[in-house]
């Protein structure tokens, strides 16, 4: 863990009343008392001060795309926009290079700038929604690549001790769907760049079933190819948030002990499963667990259980966050009910009190 001091010079400029609507892949109805988008590492201190002399909360908002806003923010909505996408200088290898890429850089763009400088080890995360600050939080994965297998560190400014922290991608005690920005640090760090490294040859991950179906008439695919094929199957099954309103998928997967899932075998023998760490541990997952219990296409008034993916609850043009919330928690209910199996949102549904035990 490396420590530095943070500049407190310069501050964005505050805006009032802001509509979230836009900022919020869900899309629902939310104002912000204050806001302000920060383009500047060294604005980050003084604005919070700001804030805190005013004695107002504060919501620290990336690209909004897994956030699900239940009501008007009372205080100052804070959304970071640093930019910028630099190779280190002292990462020459013949194999490898690091890449520094700043908290606000959209996450699908970087992908694509890796693919376009023969950059590799991300493209099968193309076309996940968000900016390149969540991605360590929520170690973002999908089609057998997770984020921890080509971090190197992550660099954030952190809210009790007034100063910017670098952590090793150790420190970052990354797991599935789960980080030390979820855990320990929670409320109190503010990602402002992430550190990878890629590889300067492609080493293709298409173990992954959906992957072979959509590379199997290529006899020796590439690793554009791969890219083109996760945004093909991910836009076959998810819907565009630019379209229909969503956070792409609701809930995490539960895990479960063993005895349960040997018990759910009897009465479901069909009932996938996959592998944790801990051999007494299975996960399972919940697209399976709410189709089986009914909910893939309903829709309460303009709140759904997306029709093609059950894990995707959707904003069908006027829904707020409370019917979307209100529609989340019945699922959850009933999956309780049918799976003695509890659902915990993956989606960061504000505020945190708004998500009560189903």
């Amino acid at each position: 863990m490396t420590i530095s001091r943070g500049s407190t010079e310069g501050t964005g400029l505050w805006q009032s009343d802001v509509d979230l609507r836009r900022l919020c892949s869900f899309a629902t109805a939310a104002r912000a008392r204050f806001f302000v988008a920060l383009e500047q590492e060294d604005e980050l201190p003084a604005t919070l001060d700001e804030a805190n002399d005013k004695d107002l909360p504060v919501l620290i908002m990336g690209g909004g795309s897994n956030m699900l806003l239940t009501e008007n923010y009372p205080g100052l909505v804070v959304k970071i926009d640093l930019k910028g996408i630099s190779v280190r200088a002292d990462s020459s290898s013949a194999d490898h290079v690091l890449l520094n890429a700043a908290a606000g850089e959209n996450w699908h763009a970087l992908v694509e700038y890796c693919l376009d400088n023969s950059f590799y080890g991300i493209e099968n995360l193309a076309l996940i929604p968000g900016s390149v600050g969540a991605a360590p939080v929520q170690n973002i994965g999908a089609y057998g690549v997770e984020l921890s297998d080509v971090l190197v560190s992550v660099r954030y400014f952190d809210l009790r001790f007034q100063q910017v922290v670098q952590l090793s991608a150790q420190e970052c005690q990354l797991a599935y769907r789960d980080s030390i920005f979820k855990q320990a640090l929670k409320g109190s760090a503010v990602i402002l760049s992430v550190c990878l490294r890629l590889a300067k040859k492609p080493d293709l991950k298409i173990a992954y079933p959906a992957l072979q179906q959509a590379l199997h008439d290529i006899s020796d695919p590439s690793a554009r190819d791969v890219f083109n094929a996760v945004c093909a199957v991910r836009r076959s099954k998810l819907p565009d948030p630019a379209v229909l309103g969503n956070a792409g998928s609701f809930f995490r997967n539960p895990v479960v002990s063993r005895t349960l899932y040997q018990t759910l075998l009897q009465q479901w023998p069909e009932l996938p499963s996959y592998a944790t760490d801990n051999p007494e541990k299975v996960k399972l997952p919940a697209a399976w667990l709410i189709e089986r219990a009914g909910w893939k296409g309903k829709r309460h008034g303009d709140a759904g259980v997306h029709e093609q993916q059950a894990l995707v609850l959707v904003n069908y043009g006027q829904a707020t966050g409370l019917q979307i919330l209100q529609l989340a928690k019945a699922v959850a209910r009933s999956v309780q009910q049918q799976f003695n199996i509890s659902l915990e949102p993956e989606v960061n549904v504000l505020p945190a009190s708004a998500w009560q035990s189903v």
